[in-house]
């Protein structure tokens, strides 16, 4: 049985974090059956992964969210659908991370990638927002502060011509499904790896191990 994390957990924003520091996990996407699948969706399968894969149901509405919250052994951690589409994500995961009063540090956001691979994934500790519009309003509410993480989901790039906003929200071919199918269990291993060990020394063999996927994939492609 999952108990209820008690904000008196969470460290203010201003504190070092402690071990009862939690994560705040946000998978961006947009709501609705419309966009189910979409590659613009992939934050939200992510989520969706994680969420299943520990337990935790996000069922509760909060900060314009589905929001769940629970313990993966003794490690406290938050989970977040907006539910304010894409563009408008900060809207949600702003007011989060401050009715919990958590650094940033302890924050990562998981989002679509043109510039990856599809199905490569990449642990990131900050940086900017790529011309992601929901990074770009995540980055936006947090005043414009970029030192939060990122767990990057490659979908590849457009083919041709193609508008990239069309690609976006076009679901996935079956190959590109599969890729994705695959990648998604990794994610939840590294997630679970952060959560025990840090982002740092997760992030080091995850994105090594990444690293060599991106490269067979160039090989495939070439």
């Amino acid at each position: 049985m999952l108990n209820r994390v008690s904000r008196s957990c969470f460290c203010s924003a201003a504190a070092a974090p402690t071990i009862l520091s939690p994560w705040l996990f946000v998978g961006l996407g947009n709501p609705g059956e419309k966009f189910k699948g979409t590659r613009h969706n992939v934050g939200f399968e992510m989520i969706d992964a994680f969420s299943e894969s520990v337990g935790i149901s996000m069922n509760v509405p909060l900060c314009k969210a589905l929001f769940g919250e629970g313990f993966v052994g003794d490690a406290p951690v938050l989970l977040a659908k907006p539910q304010t589409y894409m563009n408008l994500s900060g809207e949600s995961a702003g007011p989060l991370a401050a009715y919990y009063k958590l650094p940033l540090n302890r924050v990562i956001v998981f989002h679509d990638d043109l510039e990856l691979p599809c199905g490569v994934l990449r642990l990131q500790d900050k940086g900017g927002h790529g011309c992601h519009k929901g990074l770009k309003s995540v980055i936006n509410h947090f005043r414009g502060n970029r030192e939060f993480a990122r767990l990057r989901i490659g979908i590849g790039r457009p083919p041709g011509q193609m508008d990239p906003k069309a690609f976006l929200l076009q679901k996935f071919n079956a190959t590109a499904r599969e890729r994705i199918d695959a990648a998604l269990p990794e994610g939840v291993v590294a997630l679970r790896c952060i959560l025990h060990e840090g982002l740092a020394g997760a992030a080091r063999w995850f994105n090594q191990e990444q690293k060599y996927k991106y490269m067979r994939s160039e090989t495939m492609s070439a």
